[in-house]
């Protein structure tokens, strides 16, 4: 559950070729930025304007005068990027996504559909189809000891070699209020995560974590319909 293929639908972003080639989503984040420079050349200039460098927005995308949009980066179609949202760069956004107030992004790709609406930080994640960050939820990318990000998967342990890497969400993941996922955090698709909570390692997918550390099976019903 940990690969691309498991956590992904990659029909949902224009990153589909280059997430291919990867087993796990973190390898590809060191190559996040060369990803959007290759794209932008190859947009639709009649779809898209550059409007600085290497910053390429859709025509029906809304970004409000306060959003600081940050090279090299790629605005899809029917997005709102929000007032005093903060796009350091590198960050590919999809179609009808949201990129809200005080939201602050940074090496990322956020398939089609995904909000970040509120007060979040995510730095060097990837965000599936159809995932929610709530209200001040952000994605811790730096271990407070420096070391390099390992993922922890029951009693797997796997060594990623990045020293900066948030979290992977797959599709239709919904990240409650004000929590705070951790360095190496993996959530598998249709999983739910409680408000306050801190999240490490892996979360199966179709689970709810409780904000208690506690992982229970979501019912079919609901693992399917979210």
């Amino acid at each position: 559950m940990l690969t691309v293929k498991a956590l992904f639908d990659l029909e949902h972003t224009l990153a589909k070729e280059y997430l291919s080639q990867f087993t796990y989503p973190w390898e590809a984040l060191k190559g996040i930025k060369d990803l959007i420079l290759a794209l932008g050349s190859e947009l639709d200039p009649y779809a898209y304007t550059e409007v600085s460098e290497h910053v390429w927005v859709h025509q029906t995308a809304k970004v409000f005068p306060s959003a600081y949009l940050g090279a090299p980066c790629i605005i899809g179609p029917e997005t709102e990027v929000r007032h005093c949202a903060f796009i350091r760069g590198s960050a590919l956004v999809g179609e009808n996504c949201v990129v809200g107030n005080s939201a602050e992004l940074k090496n990322v790709i956020l398939f089609d559909h995904v909000q970040t609406p509120h007060y979040n930080y995510v730095g060097d994640s990837i965000l599936g189809y159809y995932s929610h960050m709530g209200a001040g939820s952000i994605t811790s990318n730096v271990k407070s000891d420096k070391q390099l990000v390992v993922v922890h998967n029951g009693e797997e342990q796997i060594e990623t070699g990045l020293k900066k890497f948030g979290a992977m969400l797959g599709d239709y993941v919904e990240v409650g209020c004000n929590s705070v996922l951790n360095p190496g955090t993996v959530i598998g698709r249709h999983s739910n995560i409680y408000p306050t909570s801190c999240v490490r390692g892996v979360v199966p997918e179709g689970s709810i974590f409780k904000n208690n550390g506690t992982i229970v099976k979501k019912k079919e019903k609901e693992a399917i319909y979210g």
